[in-house]
This record gives C-alpha cells, structure tokens and sequence, in this order.
C-alpha cells in the first residue's frame, strides 16, 4: 500500500457509485473550476448485497466500498475524508414540477424570501406526490420519503424565461423545479455506509441525476437536450434532458442480471456460466449452435427491457416532444444487441419522437469540466461516478455561494 500524502491545500472529493454488479470510486481534486480525477477503484458485489438497485446487505456492500475506496486511494497517494454517493433503484423518484404563483404585489422587485416561499411550495407538492407514489407501490402507506436533489430548470414571469429572477418585477410566476425523493430506509442504509467508511457524506444523489449533471457541466445557458439511459446490473434509469433542464428521470427493474438470469434458464447452465456467455458473445470460440441458443435467450429479455423504456419514456406528459437523441452508459449498455435494438427496432412508434432517434454510447471526453488523470477511465461504465463528482462539486460550490442571483436561487434549492 502507498503512503499516503498530505492533503494540506489540496480539495479532495470522492464519489462512490453502489452498483448492483460494482461498486466504484474515484478520488478527485477540486481546482477551481475544474475536477480533476486521481484515482479510481472498483468491486464486483455478490449477488446478494444489492436488490432492485437498493442495498440488501449493508456489511457486504461496505467490504465492497472499502476494497474499491482503498485502491482508488492507492493510486492518488491520498485520502479524501469527503464524499457523494449515487442511489438507484425503482423507488427513488424524480419529476419535474410547475408552480404558477400570483403576486400580490407586481410592482415590487423579486426579493429572496419571496423565492424562498415559492420554491418551497414546489417542493411540499413534489413530496406529496413522491409520497404517495412509493406508498402505493410499496403497499405501505406510511413510508417516509426524503428530498435527494433539487435543482432549478427554468423561470418565467409574465411569461418571459429569466436565468436570474431576483429583482425583476412582475405578477405571473412558474417557476418549473426537479426534484428526486426517497424511502428514508434507502437513504438511511448509504447513510450507515458513509458512516462504516469514516467519510463525511457532503451529498445523496439520484444516479439518473447524477448522469445528467456529467454531460451539462456548470453551464447554466446549456441547450444540451438528449435521452440519458444509463443500465445497470439491477435497473435501468433514464434521464430527460431538455434545453439544459432536468424534466424528469425514471427508473424500472431490469438490468444486465435480468440478461444473465434469463440465459441461466433457458440455457440450463450456471448463473456464472451464463456471465460469462453473455460477456464473449461476439467472441468467435462460442459455437454456432450455442450462440444461436444465447442470442434467443438474449432477445427474449431485451423484448421486456424495450417495453420498460417505451413505458417509462411515456409516463413524460409533459414534453411536447421527446429528444431525438439517446445517449447510453452503465455496464448493462455494453451488450451490443441492446443498442442495436434501441437503434434498430420499432419500439419509439407509439411515443412523442419527430424521428427516429440516434443511439450512441457516452464518451468520457463528453462529460464537462472533469478530466481523467490516471488514463484507466476509457468508456462508458464510468460516466456515472464522474457524474456523482459533479454533484459533490456543485454541492461544495453552493455551500460557498456569497453572491450572484442564480447562485442565491440555487442556495435555496440546497439540501
């Protein structure tokens, strides 16, 4: 094991993204306004520590954090004692909600506490919501659900789009805000893993959420709009992405395990076995007549996955339209029969598209304002951890805000 440094000086972040298949770390440094990544670590979870992308076994999860914390460590030479953690899963729920607010006073400029009041509006509704969405998919009505991240999309008043709404006059306001929430059981289960690490837990985020922050950077004028998916070993989570804003993220229970377990009952082979099929496919060892068995079993899984999309990307009522561009990562997404489907098929017919829409894996040079200094993150399994430290650094630079009106706004978003 390297000695460690001294961190005298030095921002440090970590990011840890708690996969069903891995868990990941990164080690960053803050400068400036740039992230620059140090160190990198990752460790393959058994079977039974993760369900539905929520943590089953805590102790197991916390081995894995710990083995993949420590040689992101060993490869910065530091530690970082601050960190942000990604939470998946289906009943972590994130929307976007509009308030429309009267004022009684048009005349007099916006002030802060005003904002304030309006915001926390949105967020009391969007709790209500979330509340009772998980209540009736969990069957338990008294579940308790928490804000995970919040985040400004837009601002209008009297109908006019304002970045910076302090100030201005004016009787119609909307502001449009994204919020994720959820179960206080999930939260509190990162929470004891942040605890177990001896880090100081500066932020939870919503993996789809995190994704999204990667591509958009702290551009607050971005027009980026795209389709996020990012697949995971237990679940699939999407992000809309429309003009720089979060519409929404949604997330559904089949990921790259729902591959394997289908080609391990099909096939009448081992769950490992059926891994490490599904990995090679494309390798030309694997016979004819097995690849033509693996391929079927494949494609059986993949109608159910399709649908799900079609599903969630649906359940988007509020976009006129959806991006015509959809972008991939996670580990699940390296199976190339699932983007050539999402490429190929018809599934997208019956859904708000002006086009066919392109597919394409996220590149690691796309993700804004982060770079690799160790050379080892080289493809799309990744873009989720760089993500997370994405978040972590809006975090610190909001907690820091003394002035600027869209910095005050955001202040007032921080959880």
């Amino acid at each position: 094991m390297l000695k460690k440094k001294s961190t005298d000086g030095r921002e440090l972040l970590a990011s840890i993204d708690i996969g069903t298949e891995y868990v990941k770390a990164l080690i960053a440094e803050i400068k400036g306004d740039k992230i620059e990544v140090i160190g990198v670590g990752r460790k393959q979870q058994n079977l039974g520590d993760m369900h539905s992308g929520a943590i089953a076994d805590i102790a197991g999860v916390v081995q894995n954090c710990e083995a993949a914390l420590t040689d992101a460590e060993d490869q910065a030479g530091v530690q970082a004692k601050r960190a942000v953690i990604g939470m998946a899963g289906e009943l972590v729920k994130g929307v976007t909600n509009t308030i429309r607010y009267r004022r009684p006073r048009p005349d007099k400029p916006l002030d802060e506490a005003e904002m304030e009041f309006i915001i926390q509006k949105v967020q009391e509704r969007a709790q209500g919501r979330a509340q009772e969405q998980i209540a009736l998919e969990t069957g338990n009505q008294d579940v308790e659900v928490k804000l995970v991240n919040s985040a400004l999309v837009s601002i209008h008043i009297d109908g006019y789009k304002v970045s910076s709404p302090i100030g201005f006059q004016g009787r119609d306001v909307a502001v449009q805000i994204y919020t994720a929430f959820a179960p206080m059981v999930h939260i509190g289960a990162l929470e004891k893993v942040a605890d177990e690490l001896a880090l100081d837990l500066i932020a939870v985020a919503a993996e789809p959420f995190a994704v999204s922050r990667s591509v958009l950077g702290a551009d607050t004028n971005s027009n980026f709009t795209a389709i996020l998916v990012d697949v995971g070993g237990g679940t699939t989570d999407i992000a809309v992405v429309n003009d720089g804003g979060v519409e929404g993220t949604k997330m559904f229970g089949i990921g790259g395990r729902s591959f394997t377990r289908t080609i391990a009952s099909d096939m009448d082979i081992s769950y490992t076995d059926a891994e490490k099929l599904k990995v090679n496919i494309e390798h030309e060892s694997i016979k004819p007549g097995v690849k033509k068995k693996l391929e079927a079993a494949i494609d059986k899984t993949l109608e159910v996955w399709l649908s799900g999309v079609e599903l969630a990307l649906s359940e988007f009522d509020s976009v006129d339209h959806l991006p015509n561009r959809i972008l991939l990562c996670g580990g699940g997404s390296s199976l190339k029969r699932l983007v050539e489907a999402l490429s190929t098929q018809e599934w997208y017919a019956d859904l708000p598209f002006t086009k066919r829409p392109s597919v394409q894996l996220i590149r690691p040079s796309e993700v804004v304002g982060i770079t690799d200094k160790t050379g080892e993150i080289s493809d799309h399994t990744m873009i989720t951890a760089l993500g997370l430290l994405r978040v972590g650094y809006d975090t610190i630079e909001t907690g820091q805000v003394e002035g600027g009106l869209m910095e005050k706004v955001n202040n007032l978003l921080k959880i």
